[in-house]
C-alpha cells in the first residue's frame, strides 16, 4: 500500500521538447481559431476582443494536461482545485461557448500528445463550419421588424397605403403587425423579408425621401439592430 501511494505521489519527469513542440502547434491552432471566429462568427460581442482569449486558454490547457498526466496525485489535486473554482464571466451567445469548447478540446488533445488527430480534427471541424457559414451567407435573407413613427398630415388610411407602396418595391414580404393612430401620429409595425443589407439601405432611403420627418427603425432579433 505504501509503495502504491509513493508511486502515485511521485511525478514522472517531463520532457521539455515535446512540451515546447505542442505549445508551438497549439499557438498556430489558436491563431487559426481566432481568425476563424473573427471571420465566420456572428455574435453580438466584439469578436476581435473575445478571440484574444483563445491562445491563452489553449496553451494553458496544454500545460495543465502535460503536468497532470505525469502524476496521479496531481490529477486528483486538480479535480479538487477545480471543484472550488467558479467562472463568473457571462457567455451571451452559444457560439462563443462553442468556440471556447473548441479551444479547450485542442488543448486537451495536444496536452495528451494526440498531436496528429487533434490537428486533423480541428482543421476538419473549422473547414466544415466555415463552408456552412459561407453557403448560408450566399442566400441569406434578413427577417426584420420595421417600426415607423409618422407625424404628418393626412388620413391614416392614405398614409398606410403610401407606406405599403414603398415596401412593395423593396421587400419580398411585408406583413403588417400593428397600427396605432392617435393625435395625428401614426405608428406602424411590419415584419419584412429583404434580400440583403443593400435592400435595407435602399428601403430606408426611399422612406426618408418619400416621407420627410418619418421615424424609421429596423430591428433584427438575431443580429445587431439597424436604425
Amino acid at each position: 500500500m505504501e509503495e502504491l501511494l509513493q508511486g502515485a505521489s511521485s511525478a514522472a519527469p517531463l520532457s521539455l521538447f515535446p512540451l515546447l513542440m505542442n505549445l508551438g502547434i497549439g499557438l498556430v491552432l489558436a491563431l487559426l481559431l481566432r481568425w476563424h471566429f473573427e471571420r465566420f462568427g456572428s455574435t453580438l460581442s466584439n469578436r476581435s476582443e473575445f478571440a484574444q482569449v483563445f491562445p491563452f486558454i489553449l496553451l494553458t490547457i496544454i500545460l495543465i494536461i502535460t503536468v497532470v498526466k505525469s502524476s496521479l496525485a496531481l490529477s486528483l489535486g486538480l479535480v479538487g482545485a477545480l471543484s472550488i473554482v467558479r467562472f463568473r464571466t457571462p457567455i451571451k451567445e452559444p457560439e462563443e461557448l462553442a468556440y471556447l469548447f473548441m479551444a479547450i478540446a485542442m488543448g486537451l488533445g495536444l496536452g495528451a500528445d494526440q498531436t496528429l488527430p487533434t490537428i486533423m480534427a480541428s482543421c476538419v471541424i473549422m473547414t466544415f463550419v466555415g463552408l456552412l457559414r459561407w453557403q448560408r451567407s450566399g442566400d441569406e435573407h434578413k427577417n426584420l421588424y420595421l417600426s415607423i413613427d409618422w407625424r404628418g398630415a393626412g388620413e391614416s388610411e392614405q398614409r398606410l397605403e403610401a407606406v405599403n407602396e414603398v415596401l412593395e418595391r423593396h421587400t419580398a414580404v411585408a406583413d403588417l403587425r400593428r397600427v396605432d393612430s392617435r393625435d395625428g401620429s401614426l405608428e406602424i409595425t411590419y415584419f419584412v423579408d429583404v434580400g440583403e443589407s443593400a435592400d435595407v439601405s435602399a428601403l430606408l432611403d426611399d422612406l426618408e425621401t418619400s416621407f420627410p420627418g418619418m421615424g424609421v427603425c429596423f430591428i433584427d432579433q438575431n443580429h445587431l439592430p439597424s436604425v
